[in-house]
């Protein structure tokens, strides 16, 4: 009996199952809506399948690893301004980093995509994917790198802003 009542215990408890565990998250509506074909349509196939499919470029790959002028990275799907160009750094990792966001243009939540817990970076005007934020980023200013995919922003020069 008493085994019958462990085996039965073990079910019901890898049975459980809560809305955080199956992965489904609820739809967020952004002040960018659109459907899925008007994305394909105004983004590149790069850009679509990191800032709707939630993709990650090749490392190293990106004309904006190595930018370090002054100005604005952008949203490349909705021009929201992100990250100021005096918070990025050189973090050899292969894709663009900043030490910190334009607070109230990126929203963040989990991923597990990876078997692990992830905190994942989006615009928040549109909800494209835009990276990942870990803590070990430069310890003299927040302590994070966010790890940006390049095809996911623009750099907008100051003397252009």
């Amino acid at each position: 009996m008493k085994k019958f009542a462990l085996i039965l215990f073990a079910l019901v408890l890898f049975n459980c199952n809560s809305n955080a565990q199956s992965g489904k998250k609820e739809e967020e509506v952004f002040k960018v809506s659109k459907t899925d074909a008007e994305w394909k349509a105004q983004l590149t196939d790069n850009e679509y399948y990191v800032l709707r499919k939630a993709g990650t470029e090749r490392a190293f790959s990106s004309k904006l690893n190595k930018e370090y002028g002054e100005g604005t990275y952008i949203c490349a799907a909705c021009n929201t301004p992100l990250f100021k160009g005096k918070n990025k750094f050189d973090s050899g990792t292969g894709w663009p980093s900043f030490d910190r966001e334009i607070k109230g243009n990126v929203d963040f939540s989990v991923d597990y995509n990876l078997g692990h817990a992830r905190t994942e970076e989006h615009c928040a005007t549109c909800g494209g994917h835009l990276g990942h934020v870990f803590n070990d980023g430069p310890s003299k200013t927040t302590g994070k790198r966010h790890c940006i995919n390049g095809v996911a922003v623009k750099f907008i020069p100051k003397e252009n802003e």
